[in-house]
């Protein structure tokens, strides 16, 4: 038995796929196939169900691959052990963020990040929170950037900053004539909203149901981004929240129907996540230390309250 093996195992179980298992892997299809098969008759076990489409791990092969998972970051540790050691920061880094953050944070830290440490190559996918924690379970990412707090018990949160909410309001709209908004003047019947599966949806309605209008959940319209929740708006079909790094980009025209909250702002925490085994802590630390660096002088917002990411 390899570690080899295993991280074929671990590709093959995530990909579902042998041929593409092999192309992530960069080794011939043939040549994983074999290797798995000898793990499988040494161990006199089927570890997949070939005869399924996409391939299924069987009931031990479940099993199986959960010991991999633990047994190849073990293996990864070691190198880490090694790379602390001789204050080594490099390497291939899984990186993932949320829809809401990416746009506007990986601009502001990227060309910093990889200019101080050009020996890391970062990996960046954009994913839902629940695609996010089940990959760092899994050992498919090695950190990310989500709206906390999550409470996942296997995952260690470090808050970067909090973002406040800021209302975008038409002229139209019964909220324009205020000059600071609060919470109780929301009613979620007017608010356009991303679609489901988006944690900052979540925490608009969270912040809804606090407030005396919370009681229904009749939205107009969804769609997947803020600039078209914009556009809805600006054609007098309701009014809409953003987070405040969005509205640094919004124009001159646009900047009037900004609307700030009273203080405490609501607001969403934003943190670097990341798996309690604490693999690649050189890199999550430098990647901690150079974007709270840079958000620091974008967000100066002291008094917020901050409000959960999390269905309820």
């Amino acid at each position: 038995m390899t570690i080899t093996q295993l991280k074929y195992v671990l590709a093959v179980a995530e990909h579902q796929n042998f041929t593409k298992a092999a192309e992530k892997t960069f080794v011939t299809q043939p040549t994983l196939s074999m290797q798995i098969q000898k793990l499988e008759d040494e161990l006199e076990i089927q570890i997949f169900d070939r005869s399924k489409k996409p391939i299924e791990l069987t009931g031990v092969g479940k099993k199986i691959v959960e010991q991999a998972r633990n047994i190849v970051n073990e293996s990864e540790r070691m190198q880490d052990v090694v790379d602390q050691e001789k204050g080594f920061i490099g390497g291939t880094f899984k990186l993932g963020i949320i829809p809401t953050v990416m746009p506007t944070l990986l601009p502001m830290f990227l060309k910093n990040f990889s200019n101080r440490y050009p020996k890391v190559q970062l990996k960046i996918e954009e994913l839902n929170t629940d695609e996010i924690i089940t990959k760092i379970n899994d050992g498919y990412l090695d950190a990310a950037v989500a709206a906390t707090p999550l409470g996942h018990e296997k995952i260690k949160e470090r808050v970067l900053y909090y973002e406040p909410f800021v209302g975008y309001i038409p002229e139209s709209h019964r909220l324009f004539s205020k000059e600071k908004l609060e919470v109780n003047d929301l009613d979620i019947e007017d608010i356009l909203l991303l679609e489901d599966g988006h944690c900052f949806r979540d925490g608009i309605i969270n912040l809804c149901k606090a407030s005396k209008n919370g009681g229904s959940e009749k939205f107009q319209l969804e769609s997947g981004s803020f600039e078209t929740l914009i556009k809805l708006a600006d054609e007098g079909l309701g009014m809409t929240l953003l987070p405040y790094l969005h509205t640094l980009d919004i124009s001159t025209s646009q900047s009037k129907n900004l609307k700030y909250f009273k203080e405490p702002s609501p607001a969403r925490e934003v943190s670097l996540i990341y798996s309690k085994s604490e693999l690649k802590m050189q890199i999550i630390n430098a990647l901690y230390d150079i974007i709270s660096g840079v958000i620091r002088g974008a967000i100066a917002f002291q008094d917020v309250k901050i409000i959960s990411p999390t269905k309820k």
